[in-house]
């Protein structure tokens, strides 16, 4: 089996330089998917895709490519839905797995707030990004990792 390859949901991920590290620590393919504005790297272990402008072309192509024990990163509850489905490590940027055993609640939650943001209930403000979230994500994508080579190893 194939080592695993790493894919970004890049359009407005926070932790594009932690997760280069990790990879380039542990030798895979990290590539960042985006609808655009995207720095090409020179290192041939780090890929840049840009897709279409569509709503959903970035989920869209990380889902057709990732394939089972690769690693996802997105804060996209629907599109780590789909990844989990396909047996997908999935992590969001603060480093929260999304699991089979996760992903259900996650996505009630999703469209919970979605709709009391809709309604009026709450408003749509999302918590910020700490320095904190920043080394729990690389702790968990570290973790991660180990665990997807490991069960390629022979």
């Amino acid at each position: 089996m194939a080592a695993p390859h790493i894919y970004v949901d890049a359009d407005a991920c926070p932790v594009k330089d932690e997760a280069t590290r990790v990879a380039e620590r542990h030798g895979l393919i990290l590539t960042f998917v985006s609808n655009g504005g995207l720095r090409p790297s020179r290192d041939p272990m780090i890929r840049s895709v840009v897709v279409s402008k569509g709503a959903d072309a970035a989920d869209d192509w990380i889902v057709e490519n990732a394939t089972q024990n690769d690693i996802a990163i997105t804060a996209d509850v629907l599109l780590a839905a789909r990844l989990v489905a396909n047996g997908v490590h999935v992590l969001g940027p603060t480093g929260r797995p999304f699991t089979p055993e996760s992903i259900g609640i996650a996505v009630a939650m999703r469209d919970l707030k979605q709709h009391l943001r809709e309604t009026g209930e709450i408003r749509g403000f999302n918590p910020g990004f700490s320095q904190k979230d920043r080394s729990a994500f690389l702790s968990a994508l570290d973790q991660t990792v180990r665990r997807a080579v490991k069960a390629t190893a022979p």
